[in-house]
């Protein structure tokens, strides 16, 4: 069966977990994959439950030896390792939407002049502190929400000067 380029991603997400919640293992990386997914990238998978946030986790850059093995890890970490949530159970599966961002690399940037939330994500970096946020966020409408998030996120002080990225993702959902 062809891959659809649209869904692979989502799909191998649930998959995923539901193969994790149900045996404890990882899932094998599916076999021929179209050259897209063998490359490397960083991925952000996020799940929703009745249209709420209930896990993310991802990698800003690549630890894994390809995109898909990345979402695998990071699906089933962002359903069992996201410390603002209860690990996700088998019966919830059925409720669970998942997205899955593929991050192109970061770029340093000098000021916030150079962001917009609706086309970038943000990384700030202080010493070995970092905060990412995802760009096309609801309810993220000005840089300097994009940046207090990600400086939050990171434990850094409103204050604090901090080194700036930002990168685009291709998102699936």
């Amino acid at each position: 069966m062809p891959v659809n380029e649209r869904s692979f991603p989502v799909e191998l997400a649930a998959k995923s977990l539901r193969h994790y919640l149900a045996t404890g293992s990882l899932l094998d990386v599916p076999v021929n994959l179209p050259a897209k997914w063998q490359t490397r990238a960083g991925v952000f998978v996020s799940l929703k439950k009745q249209g709420q946030l209930r896990g993310c986790i991802g990698t800003f850059q690549p630890v894994q030896s390809n995109i898909a093995a990345e979402i695998i890890h990071n699906a089933v970490s962002a359903g069992t390792q996201d410390p603002r949530f209860p690990a996700v159970t088998e019966q919830e599966l059925d409720e669970i939407s998942f997205s899955v961002d593929i991050l192109e690399p970061p770029e340093a940037i000098r000021s916030l002049a150079e962001l917009e939330p609706q086309k970038y994500g943000v990384i700030v970096s202080s010493g070995h502190r970092r905060g990412l946020l995802l760009p096309m966020l609801p309810g993220v409408d000005t840089v300097e929400e994009q940046v207090a998030i990600a400086k939050d996120k990171a434990g850094i002080g409103q204050q604090e000067p901090v080194q700036l990225y930002r990168f685009t993702v291709a998102r699936y959902t």
